[in-house]
């Protein structure tokens, strides 16, 4: 039983050791400079316990995004509609969320909207349709100002454009 305990500890030894070397080794090809072992050793252990910190678990729970209500949605839509390249957002079926804490003046919004494709032209006639041909979905920077919670127009990235069948 003592024999087996051994073969562990010591195939977990010379596994760290072959780790080790492997990221000495790689350091030096990807850098071309001797590796400072002590820098390398102390970037591990931080890496590690960063990744394990009360607030890196917490962040890995899954938790539902908490809806918001924003004043600007007009001029999100027409952000949303000028990056995306689409021919239109429907401001009623936007859907604004957010992972943050609501009671930061700051918080990070998920914005997903339906968006229109441009009118086809079919035979000489036009053919505008109600439904809608793609989900765009963007993030973007909303703050607390007098009037409510308002996402700044210059932080809006378009993250997915979805084509809708």
């Amino acid at each position: 039983m003592a024999n087996k305990i051994v073969r562990i500890i010591l195939i977990i030894v010379l596994f760290v050791v072959f780790f080790e070397l492997g990221l000495f080794s790689s350091y030096t090809i990807v850098t071309a400079e001797a590796p400072n072992p002590q820098a390398l050793i102390d970037m591990q252990i931080s890496k590690v316990t960063e990744f394990f910190s009360p607030e890196n678990v917490n962040e890995a729970l899954i938790k539902d995004p908490t809806p918001v209500n924003i004043t600007n949605k007009k001029d999100v839509g027409l952000k949303m509609e000028e990056l995306s390249k689409v021919d239109g957002v429907n401001v009623d079926s936007m859907n604004i969320t957010t992972y943050d804490d609501t009671d930061n003046k700051n918080l990070t919004v998920n914005i997903e909207a339906l968006g229109y494709a441009s009118p086809n032209s079919t035979s000489g006639q036009i053919v505008i349709s109600q439904t809608p041909s793609y989900k765009v979905i963007a993030t973007g920077q909303a703050e607390y100002k007098e009037n409510g919670l308002r996402v700044d127009e210059n932080t809006i990235t378009i993250t997915s454009i979805l084509q809708l069948y």
